[in-house]
């Protein structure tokens, strides 16, 4: 298997074009990628900014790896990808992190790499490397040097570095005539309006220091390129007894390390001044953590390590020498395709049903950890057997959910400031709302959509089309199709044993609370449900709001037989005894005792959330009690449990599993790959379309 490995934010796209070329070319995935950012992910608000910060995120996530060099930048990440797309996350053992897209895990690691040792081991014995230290030691006598190697751009913090030194010589001035920095400014031409203003205001700072404490202190040089010479680099580092590295953004700098490896023994140990902004700050625990923007502790700080005793020293190298020295680019690719490995193997057994039974014991790896995440395995649904089934059967049911299933939902985080409910326009698209006229049209159709939503919105959404049955509010008030000649719909209701004026009286003031605090929220009564909705607040914080509600709730209406539903956006109360269920089976047993009990021989029925699960086991529920009579009601395709049987049994040719007598067909269809009672799983509700437009294409050629 072809493996890619994609680097840095250049090529932040590669991976989703990849992935797509591949699905077209070949009709699946071929190669395994890891993309792995060298730079800081910037926090979600500034990334938000970006009119392409949408396509940027999946590109990376059409990746099986996402690689970081510290935590701080893929935390901003993994918000990002919250507040835009809508994504959860959840931790994994083994120090992992795992993000839900398009129906797969996209593992999220950290890790470095140090230099390579026998590199910097040639360097240190380079003859110009040695002429050069000489030099510099001649040059600046027994003086302490402070060093440092920056690119000229404002992001390398120079400025701030030399406000910090010419600080340390105004409140110290015990280390005037004692200390030299050694300053040398890499002006490699990428970004030539930042590198000219800032190498004005370098200038600037370092004629300032020089007038103010002579020409002296400080040792300032420009060069052309984007790195400086190794043997000259390397004479610094065995010069200097401080490196002073001031970032306010970088990712990862190698320079540090090879400072610390430069000073390992014989040689006395140095210290090492690291910005809290930059990735090697979170690599090297012996280095002196500063904020480059507070001069006062910067000064402070520089101050500490002039000062700091040999022992203490010896005690900060300790700490950082062996990662310095023993993890060059070599064992870090291993470290990565490893985790390739355990990301892509999971997933494959995933998707082809080859689980075994892990015990706790036994999850020893990664892989087999993510194998067990990934008992969800249920496999994609084949829309040609659909159809197939769907052309050789004559008393169909067809029962779907509305938000998220027929109707595009977007996830939270995008819904920050915005006044609208979830879904696009709240709206089914013209070919699906095309396709149920056709197929509600064909009498051996029963068309019903299950909606959580308000009796009001469903009538405004689809209560045009006739043929179709609507139920609202979790099925607790639902109207069959229209009948030939009929032009009002008649309401029906459950009786579900609560008093729900009662309910309100106590609920609504707990929710007011809530919603006064929370801005962007507002309470949604339907016939029998109350929702709070979160939808246009700030992700995290109506998440944590939502689950103190809950709670409150729970305490509140203890004394009542309801039950809280939470999902993304919305927590709901409803009666216990009301779920979706309910409507699925009633619809069933009436079609099914049509025509002197003819049954039921094909049923669909799709969801995309957690309220849909009852409409799948009700589905079960019934094609059990239908197999109690075989002689007087239709045999069930038996759908069984284990992923391997389904795959047996979905590769074998549609006629081998039709009863002549009377078969049934059932297929329940969970949108996006997650865990579920369903069998099978579309990516998305564009792929219900697809498949009610195929649906409808078959009744034509039929």
């Amino acid at each position: 298997e072809d493996k890619m490995w994609v680097h840095d934010y250049h090529l932040s796209l590669l991976p989703h074009r990849i992935h797509t070329w591949e699905v077209a070319t070949f009709g699946h995935v071929v190669t395994r990628k890891v993309f792995f950012l060298h730079i800081p992910f910037p926090t979600s608000q500034i990334f938000r900014e970006l009119e392409c910060g949408e396509a940027i995120l999946e590109g990376m996530l059409h990746a099986d790896v996402l690689g970081f060099h510290a935590f701080d930048h893929a935390r901003h990440f993994l918000n990002a990808s919250k507040r835009i797309l809508g994504l959860g996350y959840e931790s994994m053992e083994g120090g992992l992190i795992g993000i839900h897209f398009k129906g797969r895990t996209i593992l999220v690691t950290m890790s470095n790499v140090s230099i390579e040792p026998t590199r910097a081991d040639k360097a240190l014995a380079m003859p110009t490397m040695q002429y050069h230290a000489n030099e510099l030691r001649k040059k600046h006598g027994t003086k302490v040097l402070i060093s440092g190697v920056d690119i000229a751009q404002r992001l390398s913090g120079v400025s701030l570095k030399l406000l910090a030194f010419e600080r340390l010589l105004k409140n110290y001035p015990a280390w005037h005539h004692k200390v030299v920095m050694v300053q040398r400014c890499l002006l490699p031409g990428s970004r030539p309006t930042d590198e000219d203003n800032t190498i004005k205001e370098v200038r600037f700072l370092v004629q300032r220091i020089r007038d103010q404490f002579g020409s002296g202190v400080i040792d300032y040089e420009e060069k052309q390129g984007s790195s400086l010479p190794v043997d000259e680099r390397f004479a610094i580092w065995k010069s200097s007894q401080i490196l002073m590295d001031t970032p306010i953004r970088e990712g990862l700098n190698l320079l540090p390390m090879e400072y610390v490896y430069a000073r390992k023994e014989p040689t006395t140990p140095g210290v090492v001044i690291a910005s809290e902004f930059s990735a090697v700050c979170s690599i090297l625990n012996g280095a002196l953590r500063v904020n480059p923007f507070d001069i006062n502790i910067s000064t402070s700080t520089i101050d500490k390590a002039l000062c700091m005793d040999p022992i203490e020293r010896e005690g900060r190298r300790a700490r950082d020498i062996e990662f310095v020295s023993n993890s060059p680019s070599g064992q870090w690719t291993i470290n990565v395709l490893r985790d390739l490995a355990d990301a892509t193997k999971s997933r494959d057994e995933a998707d082809v049903g080859v689980l075994t039974d892990l015990g706790e014991d036994l999850i020893d790896t990664t892989a087999k950890f993510l194998a067990k995440d990934h008992e969800m395995n249920f496999i994609p649904l084949s829309f040609d057997s659909v159809v197939n089934a769907y052309k050789s059967t004559c008393r169909r049911v067809i029962i779907m959910d509305f938000n998220g299933t027929i109707v595009i939902k977007e996830p939270p985080g995008k819904y920050l400031k915005r006044e609208i409910l979830g879904t696009s326009g709240n709206k089914p698209p013209a070919a699906v709302i095309q396709a149920l006229t056709s197929l509600a049209m064909n009498p051996m159709n029963t068309i019903f959509v299950v909606s959580g939503d308000s009796q009001d919105n469903v009538m405004n959404a689809i209560g045009d089309i006739p043929g179709v049955g609507l139920a609202a509010s979790n099925g607790a008030c639902f109207t069959p199709p229209l009948e030939p000649g009929q032009t009002l719909r008649q309401w029906q209701t459950f009786d579900l044993g609560v008093d729900w004026d009662a309910v309100k009286r106590v609920a609504l003031p707990v929710l007011s609370k809530y919603t006064a605090r929370t801005n962007g929220s507002f309470v949604k009564l339907t016939h029998s449900s109350i929702g709070w909705s979160y939808y246009s607040c700030d992700p995290e914080w109506g998440e944590m709001q939502a689950s103190h509600l809950v709670l409150e709730l729970e305490n509140e209406l203890q004394a009542f037989d309801v039950r809280f539903v939470t999902l993304k956006g919305i927590v709901e109360i409803l009666p216990r005894r009301l779920n979706k269920g309910l409507i699925v089976k009633k619809v069933l047993r009436e079609v099914a005792a049509r025509d002197g009990g003819a049954g039921v021989d094909f049923v669909l029925c799709m969801g995309d959330d957690i309220s849909d699960e009852k409409m799948f086991s009700a589905v079960f529920s019934f094609a059990a009690e239908l197999g109690e009579a075989p002689k007087s009601k239709p045999n069930l395709m038996r759908l069984q449990s284990s992923v391997a049987s389904e795959i047996m049994m979905m590769s074998k040719p549609l006629s081998e599993y039709k009863n002549p007598t009377n078969p049934m067909f059932a297929f329940t269809v969970a949108v996006g790959k997650k865990p579920s009672h369903a069998t099978n799983y579309v990516t998305d509700a564009q792929d219900v379309s697809t498949l009610l437009v195929k649906l409808t294409q078959a009744d034509s050629s039929s």
